[in-house]
């Protein structure tokens, strides 16, 4: 079986793309053979997988591809279960084409405000076009760093009512947790109990996923 490729990216940055990507890593990592592309590049992917020690390296592999990079898609399907590409901040540039032609899922990761949900019109437009050579594409919409114990905003229900791209019932809360994994290569998973309400709610985006 080849793959499934799921794509995460935004025009604007700061919305947790990478943050989103390598925590799903390590969740799918857990049910088979998994791969990020880090073909943003600013490569925080990649320095992220770096900072883990040789005893305990990160749990799927971490790539950087900067061309070619539908090429290297089909050359690494084969060998994986899941590929997760970690696209540059860009919904127009060429390297965002080519990964959402190729990909079964696109997760937009976004902030939980009106400004940021409306900058990420352009990728709702991405879409649209990369739908005419692949119809199956999925996309949603991902709320990243959720207050704890708070419901949406008014405003903010509003401007999702308005977007072309559903958002999944699961996002991400503004933990401290996720920016500690950053800095010692790991990921929630890795943050023992202080890590577990994270890990549930990485667990809940990838289930989501999983069943589109």
């Amino acid at each position: 079986m080849k793959a499934r490729v799921i794509a995460i990216a935004n025009q604007k940055g700061g919305a947790g793309k990478t943050t989103l990507a390598m925590n799903m890593a390590a969740g799918l990592a857990r049910r088979g053979r998994t791969l990020v592309i880090d073909a943003d590049p600013q490569g925080t992917a990649s320095q992220w997988a770096a900072q883990a020690p040789d005893s305990a390296p990160f749990p799927a592999s971490v790539i950087r591809v900067g061309g070619a990079l539908a090429r290297e898609l089909e050359r690494f399907r084969p060998d994986y279960g899941f590929i997760l590409v970690d696209c540059p901040p860009a919904p127009a540039g060429e390297t965002v084409r080519t990964v959402l032609i190729g990909a079964d899922s696109l997760l937009v990761p976004v902030l939980p405000s009106p400004v940021d949900l409306w900058a990420s019109l352009a990728m709702a437009r991405a879409v649209e076009d990369a739908r005419l050579r692949n119809r199956a594409l999925r996309a949603r919409l991902v709320l990243n760093q959720l207050e704890p114990r708070s419901a949406l905003t008014r405003d903010v229900g509003q401007a999702l009512s308005e977007m072309d791209m559903p958002a999944l019932r699961s996002g991400l809360g503004r933990r401290a947790v996720f920016r500690a994994s950053v800095l010692d290569g790991s990921s929630v998973y890795a943050q023992g109990g202080r890590g577990a309400a994270a890990v549930a709610e990485v667990e809940a985006i990838i289930e989501e996923v999983l069943a589109l």
